[in-house]
């Protein structure tokens, strides 16, 4: 008799650790939601760029690759996003404010929704060729993950703001107003050849490498009693 109350309340027991455990999160603590700590929205976007930036520095070496054997034919880039201050070393990123890193993440995010857009359009125009079939997919993947991430943001400088750790000036911004119309209306056109993925790639690689840096810096100028 001993064995089977073990068992049962052992039953018990783990279907009340499986509820716990898969409790939906939510920002405003609904009933039956986990409220996430900002440590935990700081782990989730650094994942999640982590994981853009991962799969944006494997589509721009493959695309180069397959389009661009010869390096030689590869000229200058200069990125749409040269505009944003964006600073390259560690230090330098430290020395900026909590506000205006936030602010420089956010721009960058903002600054590519409507190029991997273009992106994926022009590249999916060809589908009879395999590789432009995957780099297609593999572009949509990387915008959608963008808009996801800058939301993740955006909800993450809310949760600071309410903490009393970041001000009222950092903003939800429109892609419009971050970089030259010129540009914008170039990736509009729809007028892209294999250079033009090409560098949008590299500059795509680039700057989701900073936005993982910028993020992980955030985190440790924020939240100073982690091991960072």
């Amino acid at each position: 008799m001993n064995m089977v109350w073990f068992a049962v309340l052992s039953l018990v027991h783990l279907e009340l650790y499986m509820r716990v455990g898969s409790a939906p999160i939510c920002a405003y603590g609904q009933t039956g939601c986990h409220v996430p700590s900002l440590a935990d929205l700081f782990d989730r976007v650094i994942q999640q760029s982590s994981r853009m930036h991962g799969i944006s520095s494997d589509l721009h070496s493959e695309f180069e690759q397959y389009s661009f054997p010869n390096k030689n034919l590869i000229g200058k880039r200069k990125c749409h996003t040269h505009g944003i201050q964006t600073p390259d070393d560690k230090e330098n990123v430290q020395r900026l404010g909590r506000e205006e890193l936030t602010e420089v993440i956010l721009r960058l995010l903002g600054a590519w929704g409507n190029p991997l857009t273009q992106l994926h359009r022009s590249m999916s125009q060809d589908q009879n060729q395999d590789f432009n079939h995957y780099s297609s997919n593999k572009a949509l993947e990387i915008s959608d993950i963008v808009h996801e991430l800058r939301d993740g943001v955006a909800k993450m400088a809310e949760k600071m703001r309410l903490l009393g750790v970041l001000g009222n000036t950092v903003g939800y911004i429109s892609s419009e107003s971050l970089v030259p119309s010129s540009a914008l209306s170039f990736y509009k056109q729809g007028e892209l050849n294999s250079i033009d993925h090409n560098d949008l790639l590299y500059c795509f690689r680039r700057d989701s490498n900073k936005v993982k840096n910028y993020l992980r810096i955030l985190k440790c100028t924020t939240l100073p009693e982690l091991d960072c």
